[in-house]
């Protein structure tokens, strides 16, 4: 019994290039199952060869046309992966019109004084080339370089349908300002969720979301590093207003070990609808644990923990889960009492993954997964 060629596409869709090409050599019927447009709709191209022109680019630009989400890992460790990187984009400029989902993961050691220049520059290329694109979800969460006002203000320009725009990417500086943001959301108005460093938000850029045209925001991200010591904390008021304008948002919070303790209080204000929220500071943190039980127990579902082994830590987790019922990760990297462990198993029906060690391991520290 032959397998249709409907079903030999689905599976395809779940190969990687490579895997598809090969696929494509073995007999007809699966190389005219390969050139189904369902097999390119999601696509994952990798440029890690270390090989300039690598066959498999070349294979992937054959069905471009077809693909609607592309997500392209470049280990940038190397040169020559580089310049397939840049190829891709180039070859895009005139097809991207339909493409509607771009993710950009870069992998790899940096060289040494590199800063991303040709890979930013292949991005501008790409925008700079349509005027106006049909993108919906455009992720930079893993792109290393400092993306400034000029990308910012070139990529929401040429795409005003944008659902999700994602900046959130971690570098040792933020180079974009708010003002950009608040043009980013007035270029596009359907943006429904955003990830953002916390320095660029203010509280006029959150008045640019609660604005009654505005569809409801569903996501925020927001990463705090040592630059939010110099900004004001955005007030109380304004992220009440937030939250009863938005009423289904969730946020994510990431702290990360460069944010001064005495920062962290005016960063996590009580009416922030937090679903999860990363403390990477290394300091004590029972006061924080305690606020979280007290403010956000009601939408909390994650939590990460990087602090120090202390009896009273062991109490404000056991408290944080005999409150956050919803609660569905906890992971802290430090060496907790059993207790702790009981309490959250007994206390959170809806854990599902959890990193709670009672003695010391070996890195890494594997979290438990419950089915």
């Amino acid at each position: 019994m032959e397998i249709p060629e409907e079903l030999l596409a689905l599976i395809f869709s779940y190969l990687s290039v490579c895997e598809r090409h090969s696929a494509s050599q073995v007999c007809r019927r699966w190389a005219e199952a390969v050139v189904s447009p369902a097999v390119w709709y999601y696509t994952v191209v990798r440029c890690d060869s270390g090989e300039e022109n690598d066959q498999n680019v070349h294979f992937y630009q054959q069905f471009q046309r077809n693909v609607k989400y592309l997500k392209i890992l470049c280990d940038q460790s190397l040169k020559a992966n580089r310049k397939n990187f840049a190829q891709i984009l180039h070859n895009m400029s005139e097809l991207a019109t339909d493409l509607l989902g771009l993710s950009i993961v870069c992998t790899g050691e940096n060289p040494y004084f590199y800063s991303g220049q040709d890979l930013l520059q292949s991005v501008h290329n790409l925008f700079k080339a349509n005027s106006h694109l049909h993108l919906r979800h455009i992720d930079f969460r893993k792109m290393p370089f400092n993306l400034d006002d000029d990308t910012i203000q070139l990529v929401t320009s040429r795409s005003p349908c944008l659902k999700s725009l994602f900046i959130n990417n971690k570098t040792f500086v933020c180079t974009v300002t708010s003002e950009s943001l608040k043009e980013a959301l007035r270029c596009c108005p359907n943006l429904s969720a955003l990830g953002l460093f916390y320095s660029s938000l203010t509280e006029d850029v959150l008045a640019e979301l609660l604005n009654d045209k505005r569809p409801p925001l569903k996501l925020l991200q927001l990463h705090c590093e040592r630059m939010d010591k110099y900004n004001p904390a955005i007030s109380a008021e304004i992220w009440e207003a937030v939250a009863k304008r938005h009423p289904t948002l969730s946020v994510d919070i990431e702290l990360d070990h460069t944010v001064p303790a005495k920062k962290i209080p005016q960063i996590l204000q009580p009416a922030i609808p937090v679903a999860s929220i990363e403390l990477n500071t290394f300091t004590f943190m029972v006061e924080q644990v305690s606020f979280i039980s007290q403010n956000y127990h009601s939408t909390l579902k994650r939590v990460v923990l990087q602090t120090t082994s202390s009896d009273k830590l062991n109490q404000a987790l056991i408290q944080l889960a005999s409150c956050c019922l919803s609660l569905e990760e906890i992971h802290c990297y430090c060496v907790v009492s059993a207790d702790v462990v009981q309490a959250f198993l007994l206390h959170c029906p809806r854990l599902c993954k959890y990193t709670l060690k009672t003695s010391k391991e070996p890195h890494p520290w594997l979290p438990e997964i419950l089915q």
